[in-house]
């Protein structure tokens, strides 16, 4: 059983909404984030950089309060209003390639998180955790949603274009071209109807922000522990996500490109290939994976097709079949020498919305020797591999929709 409940949300006013709303910070390029900042004085972006006022970056303790300090500087200047009572926010947004994605905005309860009615595909760093707990402790509320899916619901569905039939009360366009689309929801019968139809939902998916929503779990815990009266309905007890059926999540792949062949030469690395795969020289057209467990690569101005011998790689788990880990476990590790993936230098990622042209480059520029490209994780993997309490490797999935930040706020 899911408890998702209404809140009241912190939100711009109607005529500032598409000047606050920002992605995350780290998306953007110095150059980009220098423009925004200097250009728009409404940006969520002064917010969480308060060193720009200052010209200084800051960081720590410091830095959260003052990103505390600027918050409450766009509450006292009518920038955010708080809505009066607890509300479900639908909220759309239509992309540049014209996708659509619909679903809820709403609090989420950190002990479903713990009791593992929230399940998790991927690995978390326990000492990022703790940093972004600091923070938001300090700072007292959360600004981005955590991404969260569960299996399509007819009712649900219902509800939400119900709902979209009326006039959203956020409508703005981004220079990213993506449009966003918000309805406040407090009717309290729909509420009733929402509430009650996720409870009979009794596992729901982290899709993005597991590191988010594992910081506001220990903050719950702290929190908790230092409130001798704790009930479980405190505002601390919740975390804000967007709630989206499977069916509009959108998963793709993230490709590998390697900066060197571990001292091998080509020939030496294409041998110790084919102990796990049937090579095939596919030439200089660019070539694409159609299977799971195929794999294309590029090397020395050539892509290669590589099948996966199967008959010699074992698959035992979920986590076995999936291809970032057969890529890993085949390639990657025994003979490029790559163990940690989230931090050895000689290799980088490249999201799979991003055309095999990225990969070519890289590798004809000399940045890198060898790319690989995979087909996505469907979604049934990723829930199968949550369900099976595993995780999968760094960067197996870039995921969509991209939430912007500022748009709704959650205070705790």
């Amino acid at each position: 059983m899911s408890k998702i409940i209404p809140f009241k949300a912190v939100r711009p006013t109607r005529d500032k909404v598409s000047l606050v709303a920002a992605r995350s910070y780290q998306s953007y390029t110095k150059e980009q984030l220098e423009s925004r900042l200097r250009d728009n004085p409404f940006s969520f972006l002064q917010i969480v950089n308060p060193g720009y006022r200052f010209d200084k970056d800051i960081s720590g303790e410091a830095r959260y309060s003052l990103v505390k300090n600027r918050y409450l500087e766009f509450k006292e200047d009518g920038i955010f209003k708080q809505d009066e009572t607890p509300c479900y926010y639908v909220y759309r947004i239509v992309d540049r390639e014209q996708q659509e994605f619909n679903g809820i905005v709403a609090a989420t309860s950190a002990l479903d998180y713990e009791t593992d009615v929230i399940k998790k595909h991927e690995d978390t760093i326990a000492y990022r955790e703790i940093i972004f707990k600091d923070y938001l402790k300090t700072v007292g509320f959360n600004a981005e949603p955590v991404l969260l899916t569960y299996p399509d619901n007819t009712v649900i569905d219902f509800l939400i274009k119900k709902i979209q039939k009326e006039r959203a009360e956020f409508e703005f366009t981004t220079t990213y071209r993506d449009t966003h689309y918000l309805w406040k929801v407090d009717n309290p019968k729909i509420i009733e109807s929402i509430q009650k139809e996720f409870e009979n939902i009794p596992t729901i998916y982290i899709a993005d922000g597991h590191h988010r929503s594992a910081s506001s779990y220990l903050l719950y815990k702290d929190l908790m522990d230092a409130n001798p009266d704790h009930q479980g309905d405190e505002p601390y007890s919740f975390f804000m996500s967007y709630l989206i059926p499977e069916s509009d999540l959108q998963i793709h792949a993230f490709n590998r490109l390697v900066k060197d062949l571990n001292g091998l030469s080509k020939e030496e690395f294409l041998i110790q290939l084919d102990t796990f795969y049937r090579i095939e020289n596919r030439g200089s057209m660019p070539y694409q994976p159609s299977k799971k467990h195929h794999f294309s690569m590029y090397l020395d101005g050539d892509f290669y097709s590589l099948y996966l011998r199967k008959t010699i790689y074992q698959i035992e788990t979920s986590l076995d079949g999936l291809d970032s880990q057969i890529l890993y476990k085949t390639i990657l590790n025994p003979i490029l020498g790559i163990e940690d993936l989230r931090n050895d230098q000689r290799i980088t990622y490249i999201n799979g919305k991003k055309d095999l042209v990225n990969i070519k480059s890289s590798v004809d520029s000399g940045e890198s020797k060898v790319g690989f490209v995979m087909l996505p994780v469907c979604v049934e993997e990723m829930k199968q591999i949550a369900e099976d309490g595993l995780t999968m490797p760094p960067k197996s999935t870039y995921i969509e929709p991209k939430l912007r930040s500022g748009v709704t706020i959650y205070e705790f």
